[in-house]
C-alpha cells in the first residue's frame, strides 16, 4: 500500500486517538435506555431498538439544532439515578476504547440530572468512578467537563461553575456552555465565566453552530474560551478566522453532527478542509456517538473520503487532539510521544513512503 492509498475503516479504528468532544447524555447505548426505562417504568416513544431509533432520529438530519436536541429529551429521562449514569459513563468508555480512543473529555451538565433529587455532588463523582473503573478494565483515560446550558440560565450556569471549581484536579478539567445558540449569547453567562477563569481552569464553549463568527468572537474575548466547539460559521469572518489561526486555538469539529443540525449542508462542504489548509488547530470528534450515530474513526474516514485528508493529514489531526487535550503540559508530552511512535509504526507497517 502507497501513502497517498486509501485506508480502510478498520485501519482507521487501529490508530490511536483522542475524542475532546462527547456529551455523555448524547451516547448511550441504545438498549441501555430501553433497558433502563423498563427497569424504571419510564415511558418511552418506542419500546424496541428500531422503533425508539427512528423516533429520536438517530443519525437523521434533524434540521436544526434545536430539532437536533430534542434526542435529549429520551436520554434524560432513564440517566436520573446513580446506577444508570454510572453505566452510562462506564459503556461510553468502553466503547470509545473499542476503536482505540486513548484519551477522552465526557461533557456533560449535571443540573440535568437531579429530576430525582440526586444531589449534584453525587451527579459529579458517579460519573467519574464509571469512567475511572473503565480506566482501569480498558486502559482510556478520561476527563469531565461540566456544562452550563445557555438557554436555561445565567444563574444555572454559576452553579455549574462552582462544581467546577469544586472537582479541580479531582477529574473535572474544564467549562463549557452548551444548548440552544441562537438568540442566548454566551456573554449573559460572563460570571460564571469569570469564575473558572479566576481559578485558572480551561473553558470551552459550543460557537459558530447555529449563530454567526460573533458568537465565536465573544466567546474568545468576552468568555476567555480556550477552544471553540464546532465553528462552522468561522470561514464567514477571514480576520477572525486568522485570528483563531495565529493563536492556535483549537476547533473542536465533528462533521456529521454539523450536518445533522444543518450547520453545514454535507461533509463534502464542511468547512474543517479550509481551516486545516490554513494551519488551524482542528481536532476532530463524535459530538453525540448516538444521536449521530457514529465514532471518531468514523468521522476521521470521512475525512479521508470525502475531504481527501491522506495518511499525513490524517496523522496531523490526531496529533492536534492531543495537543488540544485538557491535561498538564508533562502528560501531553507523554501522550505524544506514545502516539507519534504507533502512528509511525503503522505507516511503516502499512503505507509505503508515508511521513
Amino acid at each position: 500500500m502507497t501513502a497517498g492509498a486509501t485506508l480502510t475503516l478498520a485501519q482507521i479504528q487501529q490508530l490511536p486517538k483522542t475524542d475532546l468532544h462527547v456529551h455523555l447524555d448524547g451516547s448511550m447505548r441504545l438498549g441501555t435506555i430501553l433497558e433502563l426505562a423498563r427497569e424504571r417504568g419510564v415511558a418511552l416513544p418506542a419500546d424496541t431498538p428500531e422503533g425508539l431509533g427512528a423516533a429520536m432520529h438517530l443519525g437523521q438530519n434533524a434540521g436544526s439544532l434545536v430539532a437536533y436536541l430534542k434526542a435529549f429529551d429520551v436520554t434524560l429521562q432513564v440517566l436520573q439515578d446513580e446506577e444508570a449514569l454510572y453505566r452510562a459513563a462506564f459503556e461510553l468508555a468502553a466503547d470509545a476504547a473499542a476503536e482505540n480512543v486513548r484519551y477522552m473529555e465526557v461533557r456533560y451538565s449535571p443540573m440535568l440530572h437531579t429530576r430525582r433529587r440526586l444531589g449534584l455532588t453525587r451527579v459529579v463523582e458517579t460519573v467519574l468512578r464509571g469512567l475511572h473503573d473503565a480506566q482501569q478494565a480498558y486502559n482510556i483515560e478520561s476527563n469531565l467537563i461540566l456544562c452550563g446550558i445557555r438557554n436555561i440560565s445565567p444563574e444555572s450556569s454559576l452553579r455549574m461553575a462552582e462544581l467546577v471549581v469544586a472537582y479541580k484536579n479531582r477529574g473535572v478539567v474544564g467549562f463549557d456552555l452548551a444548548g440552544a445558540e441562537y438568540d442566548y449569547p454566551p456573554k449573559d453567562h460572563h460570571e460564571a465565566f469569570n469564575l473558572v477563569r479566576q481559578n485558572n481552569i480551561n473553558v470551552t464553549i459550543h460557537a459558530g453552530e447555529a449563530y454567526g463568527p460573533a458568537s465565536i468572537a465573544q466567546a474568545l474575548h468576552v468568555c476567555g474560551a480556550h477552544r471553540i466547539g464546532h465553528g462552522c460559521r468561522l470561514r464567514e469572518d477571514g480576520d477572525l478566522l486568522r485570528y483563531v489561526v495565529d493563536h492556535r486555538i483549537p476547533l473542536e469539529c465533528c462533521p456529521s453532527s454539523n450536518v445533522q443540525t444543518g450547520a453545514v449542508n454535507s461533509i463534502a462542504e464542511h468547512p474543517l478542509r479550509l481551516y486545516f489548509d490554513l494551519g488551524a488547530r482542528i481536532t476532530v470528534n463524535t459530538d453525540n456517538r448516538l444521536i449521530t450515530g457514529t465514532t471518531v474513526s468514523r468521522e476521521l474516514h470521512l475525512l479521508h473520503t470525502e475531504l481527501d485528508f491522506d495518511f499525513a493529514a490524517l496523522r496531523q489531526v490526531i496529533l492536534n487532539g492531543f495537543k488540544s487535550a485538557f491535561l498538564p503540559y508533562h502528560e501531553k508530552r507523554r501522550f505524544m510521544r506514545a502516539t507519534v511512535a504507533e502512528l509511525d509504526e503503522f505507516a511503516a507497517n502499512n503505507l509505503s513512503g508515508a511521513k
